[in-house]
């Protein structure tokens, strides 16, 4: 082992991986598996088919208690936590002072605290900045002693219910607390697949015996980091680091949808965090958008990576791809990437160069893949 993969740090199923076969890569500072032996295409089909189980642990997990918890939150993010009901969960996006993504995240109203997972590669600057800007108004307690799992799938509710009884009746971004064996857990109706599906969070010594329960149902699979990509990749939904960074804003990556009314310009609760000016007027279109995250699918069956230029068929560079496979389910290439807002429209045509060769490609309206998540 080199020194490298020494400093890396191991999830609770560490080893369960081993047994399984799984091949581990670094990701995130950890070691985790990034497919197994039944390898990445048939693990993205069984997930879209079954229920395929993933080892998220390397995510943040932190609450945040205290009275004042919600209001200080909603001071560092863009959405609506005052109002957010109980066990209701919301996706947000934490920005610096420039209107620049910092970190996505989902928070839970758990009623004593919010409940937030945070991605692994940022949590431990997540964690600093929450404690620096709002460590005085509420408690941050970080949560690395838990593990997270992810069962997604159209059958994943049949094989979850088996194990935990009642978790049927959470609809879409709901969340519910739950016992198993004597531990204490927490499950949302959530994920990032775009199937139906669930987290839960679970103590670290209880995680091996509760992944165990679950792979013995018949609809389970053990899932990789290369499948849950190509996964995600196919619901449009963005990466941190790839997709979204600190130098894109929420309206220049389409995530205007996850800002609530309450919170833009005429809400009763309008701005008030980092970067509102600028988030608001890219919003409101008082300040024009000069890009714009797009969906993209390859008229040739040649795959696009990211960072490929994106050109016009006139030779002008406009944009780059960000993320970009053969997908699995379409058997065509797809990606996303940003380009100039006068070449974002839906049928544009435009090149990706991938080894000084131009791939024609067409802009296409996300998901490639319609979700299927269940909402009642």
């Amino acid at each position: 082992m080199s020194a490298a993969t020494d400093t890396l740090r191991k999830t609770p199923l560490y080893d369960l991986h081993l047994a399984l076969g799984a091949r581990m890569v670094p990701f995130a500072g950890y070691h985790m598996p990034v497919q197994y032996p039944q390898g990445l295409l048939r693990e993205h089909q069984h997930t879209r088919q079954a229920a395929g189980l993933f080892d998220v642990s390397h995510m943040g997990q932190v609450r945040l208690h205290g009275a004042q918890a919600a209001a200080a939150l909603e001071t560092l993010i863009p959405m609506d936590v005052l109002g957010l009901g109980l066990h209701r969960q919301r996706y947000g996006l934490l920005l610096n002072d420039d209107g620049g993504i910092l970190d996505d995240l989902m928070f839970v109203n758990r009623g004593d605290d919010l409940w937030l997972v945070v991605n692994g590669a940022c949590k431990a600057a997540d964690i600093a900045h929450l404690q620096a800007r709002i460590g005085q108004r509420c408690h941050v307690e970080p949560l690395p002693e838990r593990a997270l799992l992810a069962l997604q799938g159209p059958l994943a509710v049949q094989a979850l219910q088996r194990v935990l009884p009642g978790v049927e009746r959470l609809v879409f971004m709901t969340g519910m607390p739950a016992t198993w064996e004597g531990a204490d857990l927490y499950v949302t109706r959530s994920g990032y697949t775009g199937e139906d599906g669930f987290e839960i969070s679970v103590p670290g010594d209880a995680a091996t015996a509760f992944a165990q329960a679950l792979l013995a149902q018949p609809e389970v699979k053990p899932i990789g980091l290369g499948a849950r990509n190509s996964l995600r990749l196919e619901a449009g939904l963005c990466l941190h680091g790839h997709d979204i960074d600190t130098t894109t804003t929420p309206a220049e990556a389409a995530l205007g949808w996850a800002i609530q009314k309450v919170r833009r310009r005429g809400g009763a609760r309008a701005g008030g965090f980092p970067g509102a000016e600028r988030v608001l007027a890219q919003l409101d279109g008082s300040a024009p958008l000069q890009r714009l995250r797009v969906g993209l699918i390859a008229q040739e069956r040649v795959p696009v990576r990211e960072p490929a230029p994106l050109h016009t068929p006139a030779g002008e560079a406009v944009g780059q791809v960000t993320s970009g496979l053969l997908s699995p389910t379409l058997d065509q290439p797809i990606a996303m990437g940003y380009v100039a807002s006068a070449h974002a429209a839906v049928g544009t045509v435009l090149h990706a160069i991938v080894r000084g060769r131009p791939v024609p490609m067409t802009v296409t309206a996300l998901p490639f893949v319609p979700p299927r998540y269940h909402r009642g």
